[in-house]
């Protein structure tokens, strides 16, 4: 019986702790049908729609409306995290209605953002004209950057012997 209190604390931390990031009321809202391919090719007809995406940020700038990042769009895993692959179905650009610091939501960091589609935004991207999808952000998570590990690259031929590549000599 005195257990009990524990194996309940212990049950709500694994759960929380695989919980998506985005709130549910605004997940049931989302419409899941709607990719990002689909909305490069028209993006006014979707205008109004709720979309749910992960991302990698490429550039973030505080302008007059708010905070707009630009964003390549990831596969996200079941909470919603961008997951590590080589694959995108492009670009898009999500306004925040507030201030977010450019510093901390910098190139590189992983999002997962939820927001209404407005249309799209043409600028240039190297020596081309991008039509970059707009949403408006109703909910942003910034993702924990990921841990690398140190790779210890033993064994090596001559340790332990003599040498250690990192600590020098015995």
């Amino acid at each position: 019986m005195k257990d009990i209190p524990c194996i309940v604390l212990s049950l709500f931390l694994f759960v929380s702790g695989c919980a998506p990031v985005i709130s549910k009321e605004l997940r049931t809202k989302v419409a899941r049908e709607i990719t990002l391919r689909e909305l490069l090719q028209d993006p006014d007809l979707h205008k109004g729609k709720l979309v749910l995406w992960g991302g990698v940020i490429i550039g973030a700038k505080n302008v007059k409306q708010g905070t707009l990042i630009e964003l390549l769009q990831k596969p996200a895993d079941r909470r919603g995290r961008p997951r590590d692959v080589d694959q995108s179905d492009g670009r898009f650009m999500a306004l925040y209605e507030g201030y977010l610091d450019a510093a901390i939501y910098s190139q590189g960091r992983e999002v997962t953002v939820a927001g209404e589609v407005k249309g799209k935004r043409l600028l240039p991207l190297g020596e081309i004209e991008y039509a970059y999808p707009l949403i408006s952000i109703k909910e942003i998570y910034l993702w924990p950057p990921k841990i690398k590990e140190r790779f210890h690259p033993y064994p090596y031929w001559h340790y332990p012997w003599w040498y250690d590549p990192y600590w020098g000599h015995w």
